[in-house]
């Protein structure tokens, strides 16, 4: 093996070094957007934009890393997945910069959401090339592991972290810090060796385009529908159908002998299938969850970041704590049942958030069901990767990694995307009617206060609404704010039935799952 692609001796100062820096990369990315949930009033409030422009970049992000993420792995391979890696860190890097200075909601977008996006698509299929590449033996375990349980970590204390910084300095401060921390990633890049590759340099640039296309063109129709857009219905449908040819194409390819963009033989594996699917709808729910949880704390409860990321906690913490106990105490118990319950609590601990939503007027009243919750989540994210990737054979298993991260990506941009519209959806809605029926608006001022509404209170606390209204009768005042008070817990009912329906279709899998047995067989065989 050349100087370049030789793996790092185990036990090595330089081995524990660069185990550490891919450690910190990880968790860059995965606090990356719990800063964003906790933040999205500050943003709102300093960039003067609104809720339904930043959540739209969030999703947007996640999209496109989701729907790049296949064709990331294959420029890894063609270029190298060192260099791949580092432009990775810096699309990132640029991302992050960007949030610090920005001034307007476009330049989020460009640079946060879609370089940042890319960026991620890199660098997430070449860490993982690299981790094996890079390490032998048990010092490969331990990197995996130590990478593993930062983006634990990261899950776990995004939103303390991320409120207390927004709170007490400010969400640019919190951004500059991810610009120091990958400055220091990529400071130690001469640690990286290169991975080889060997496979095919033919590109599937068909199967790349209906990739892309597929996924994007789904989430998309979504954003453009919360934003009020034309040809939603076009634009999701030409999603739909690039999906269906992307699986026509690879299957009618991989016949022929051609290059493919992934392995559709992947598939043909049962306990593949209902794991990348068991995959998908947890982030469809966790997605869906870390959205419309954090727009109700600041909107309704006039949180500030640091204030919501503690409500947040009980469901960050307990799906760490729970990961970890799981995997040490899963011993011979089988991965499908722990899945199962997994997703009970899950859709448990969700459902007991709907009657207590309009009682609520304290984050404090959400700890339980949010700890059932995370239980759930924990027990899924111990379990699910494992179950997954079982039947996979060591030679495929990289390729099966990244369609898996890819759907996991899919579903947590969906997740973000359609329970934020549907939340935003039905607060227009909800507040054209009650204003509609109003006894106490004048005729005249009923379709001009529904408009004033829809535009936004979405974006408004009580107490910015009354300022707003400060010139209006005092009866005028006193309607619009319990219009504004009545609808938003009732948009977050019907928004959190996005990831309740996510976890119970996710427990239909795992009952499928059991009645398997978790017979594991190599896909292809």
């Amino acid at each position: 093996m050349t100087e370049e692609t030789r793996s790092v001796p185990a036990g090595t100062e330089a081995n524990q070094r660069l185990a550490v820096l891919l450690a910190m990369a990880m968790f860059v990315l995965v606090v990356d957007t719990s800063l964003m949930n906790v933040s999205i009033s500050s943003v709102v409030r300093d960039l003067d934009t609104t809720v339904s422009g930043v959540q739209s970049a969030i999703a947007l992000e996640a999209l496109v890393s989701a729907a790049f993420i296949l064709i990331g792995s294959k420029v890894g391979d063609l270029i190298g997945r060192k260099r791949a890696y580092l432009l990775g860190l810096l699309g990132y890097a640029v991302g992050a910069l960007a949030m610090s200075l920005a001034q307007n909601l476009a330049a989020i977008i460009v640079f946060w959401a879609l370089i940042g996006g890319l960026g991620a698509s890199l660098l997430l299929p070449a860490m993982q090339s690299l981790i094996h590449g890079n390490f032998e033996g048990t010092a490969q375990v331990k990197a995996y592991a130590m990478v593993g349980a930062a983006a634990a970590l990261a899950a776990a204390v995004g939103p303390l972290l991320g409120g207390f910084i927004t709170t007490y300095l400010s969400w640019r401060i919190a951004f500059l810090l991810e610009v120091v921390v990958i400055a220091i990633v990529i400071s130690g890049q001469h640690l990286v060796h290169d991975v080889p590759y060997t496979g095919s340099r033919r590109v599937d640039v068909v199967g790349a385009v209906l990739s892309v296309l597929g996924m994007g063109g789904i989430v998309l129709g979504v954003l453009v529908w919360q934003e009020g857009g034309e040809f939603v219905g076009l634009i999701i449908a030409t999603g739909a159908i690039a999906l269906a040819g992307f699986i026509y194409w690879l299957v009618r390819r991989k016949r022929q002998g051609k290059p493919t963009l992934l392995d559709p033989a992947l598939f043909s594996s049962a306990v593949y299938r209902l794991g990348v699917s068991g995959q998908m709808l947890q982030q469809i729910a966790l997605g869906g969850t870390m959205i419309v949880l954090p727009i109700y704390l600041q909107m309704v409860l006039e949180y500030n970041a640091m204030e919501a990321g503690l409500s947040l906690a009980p469901l960050s913490l307990s799906m760490f704590g729970m990961a970890i106990l799981a995997e040490k105490k899963a011993g011979g118990r089988s991965p499908s049942g722990i899945i199962r319950w997994g997703y009970v609590c899950l859709t448990g601990g969700l459902l007991i958030l709907i009657p207590i939503v309009p009682r609520a007027d304290s984050g404090w009243i959400l700890i339980g069901p949010l700890v059932i919750a995370g239980v759930g989540l924990g027990l899924l994210v111990s379990q699910l990767n494992n179950y997954t990737l079982g039947p996979v054979s060591e030679e495929r298993v990289s390729e099966a990694a990244g369609v898996n991260s890819a759907a996991g990506s899919f579903g947590l941009s969906f997740g973000l995307a359609f329970a934020g519209a549907i939340m935003l959806a039905t607060l227009s809605f909800t507040f054209t009617n009650l204003s509609d029926s109003s006894t106490v608006l004048p005729p005249a001022e009923k379709a001009q206060v529904a408009q004033a509404l829809e535009t936004d209170a979405e974006v408004m606390s009580n107490t910015e609404l009354d300022k707003v209204l400060a010139k209006q009768p005092q009866a005028i005042q006193d309607e619009v704010l319990r219009i504004n008070t009545e609808a938003r817990p009732i948009a977050l009912q019907v928004a959190l039935g996005i990831p309740i329906l996510a976890g119970l279709a996710g427990l239909v899998v795992s009952f499928r799952m059991v009645r398997r047995k978790d017979a594991l067989s190599p896909p292809g065989d």
